[in-house]
């Protein structure tokens, strides 16, 4: 007999296995003798009291065995005399599509402008320590993409895209913590990541796949309206009937080329502002009513929404325990982002607060037609550098200094190691944006008593939220109508913002594409 059910517990409690099992037993009315394995569903924080409690959700097995599901990737065979699909980008998308066309029976052969996810790690910090950009090895671009070395958030709203335990498990079987199965906000952290990103590599070259770095595509080879291939590099060709477009949000580059081969794109809502970064310990007083927390949380988290004159504004990617980094794309710009290492142990909390832009709001970059949005992203990231001293530090504000429209005298202790620059971010940020982020702030702190303080950073600017244009496809073959054979997929699509999101769309559009190869062998 196999039972269901839920505990309530404090965190200390949540912590012991043996009093987890005696509480399990108690609630399925059996002794601790007749339970031959739990199994947890689910566990989350309800921090809404007066203490904080653990919340399990448990399948219980009782005078049961229990049988484990085998591995996914023990059904994967050998494809290396497949048809090939190329894909390009190895990120979610990318390599969550390769998986899956392994499983349909097709040869993926992946291509990324950057570094594999270890040589990478020296581009990043010649970001961090020296200011120097590579454009095409970064946070953004390489193996793994963005979300490797910016924090691995697992969450998702899009629970109708796709298999989200799939996606989880395959994370799980390439070595992330089996946590992750479970907990209600799953996070691996960048110390992990990137061996698991490497896993996943291992997986689709033992299997026949190929992946190549350092190869920027450069072109795409059309004959009368069909996919035929990429240039790589200026000149190296390689041809197949399908192209899997994952190049992430920040590939500028490719928008232009699409665009140069008449291939139809849409401008898209996206969203800009700051990331605001607080002590930890404050926000942990805040959300727990603990100072030090209980040993057995974690660092406490938020997410703050309000509408200020039609327009969003809201908290984004909220990193407890975290980082802010430097994740511009190209010299000459001012872009961070945030990132965790896996126990979110830092003194510091960080979230992108950001405005939602529209497609009305981009009047004054009409000239730049489909491009307008991206135009606009651009100008804010470069007006962000050209008030800095030419190297990646960014300007920033106290958080009552931002409202209040005041240089701050100085700045609090931060994160990010390139360091602040105290600037007027109420001038360098269009106006509209920040009027809205000034009143969002208000909000902010008349909802989350202790949010608004000068003990918190501005900094500026946090403008890849997601894409600001999509490559349209059709709705159910994922191709896009003006080409056949090209299948744009994840962030630089505009159908995904995440890690899962992107990973589940990857992996859908590979079976469109095992689809589309049935027609053509």
């Amino acid at each position: 007999m196999v039972q269901t059910i839920e505990l309530t517990l404090l965190p200390s409690e949540a912590a012991q296995d043996e009093l987890v099992r005696e509480r399990a037993a108690s609630a399925a009315g059996v002794s601790v003798q007749e339970i031959s394995h739990i199994r947890p569903l689910k566990r989350s924080i309800d921090a809404r009291g007066h203490r904080p409690q653990v919340i399990l959700r448990l399948e219980v097995y009782i005078r049961e065995e229990f049988s484990p599901e085998p591995a996914l990737l023990s059904t994967l065979k050998e494809v290396g005399n497949r048809p090939p699909v190329l894909i390009v980008g190895t990120g979610p998308a990318g390599y969550f599509a390769a998986l899956e066309l392994i499983a349909a029976g097709l040869k993926p052969l992946l291509f990324d402008r950057g570094k594999d996810v270890q040589t990478r790690r020296r581009d990043l910090r010649s970001i961090q320590q020296l200011g120097i950009v590579d454009p095409h090895s970064n946070y953004c671009f390489g193996e793994g993409g963005a979300g490797t070395y910016s924090d691995g958030k697992l969450y998702t709203r899009s629970h109708k895209r796709g298999s989200i335990e799939k996606a989880m498990r395959l994370f799980v079987e390439h070595g992330a913590d089996p946590d992750i199965l479970v907990d209600a906000h799953p996070h691996i952290g960048s110390n992990k990541l990137p061996g698991i990103v490497a896993n996943i590599r291992q997986t689709i070259l033992h299997y026949g796949g190929e992946v190549h770095f350092d190869s920027h595509v450069t072109d795409l080879i059309l004959r009368d309206g069909k996919i035929q291939g990429v240039q790589v590099n200026g000149s190296e060709e390689y041809f197949a009937k399908a192209v899997i477009l994952a190049t992430g949000h920040s590939a500028r580059d490719i928008y232009y080329l699409l665009h140069r081969k008449n291939i139809l794109l849409e401008p898209k809502p996206f969203a800009l502002g700051v990331r605001i970064e607080h002590p930890q310990s404050l926000i942990d007083r805040i959300q727990y009513r603990q100072d030090p927390r209980d040993e057995h949380l974690p660092a406490s988290s938020y997410r703050l929404a309000c509408q200020v004159d039609g327009r969003g504004v809201f908290s984004f990617c909220m990193c407890p325990g975290g980082l802010v980094v430097p994740a511009a794309t190209a010299p000459g710009e001012i872009v961070v982002n945030g990132m965790s290492l896996s126990r979110r142990d830092s003194p510091y909390a960080n979230s992108g607060t950001v405005v939602a832009v529209e497609l009305e709001d981009l009047a004054p970059f009409q000239q730049h037609g489909v491009f307008a949005a991206l135009e606009f992203q651009r100008s804010v990231e470069q007006a962000m550098f050209a008030f800095g001293t030419g190297g990646q530090q960014a300007p920033a504000q106290r958080m009552t200094d931002f409202v209040g429209k005041k240089i701050s005298a100085s700045l609090p202790s931060s994160s990010y190691i390139p360091g602040l620059l105290s600037a007027p971010l109420h001038e360098l940020l269009p106006k509209g944006i920040y009027a809205r982020l000034q009143q969002g702030i208000k909000e902010f702190g008349r909802n989350m008593k202790g949010y608004y303080t000068e003990e918190a950073n501005v900094i500026g600017t946090e403008s890849r939220t997601s894409a600001p244009l999509r490559i349209p496809r059709d709705k159910d073959t994922f191709m896009h109508a003006g080409a056949e054979g090209l299948f744009p997929a994840g962030e630089g699509a505009g159908a995904a913002g995440g890690i899962i999101s992107a990973a589940m769309d990857g992996q859908n559009v590979a079976w469109a594409v095992a689809g589309f190869y049935e027609k053509q062998f």
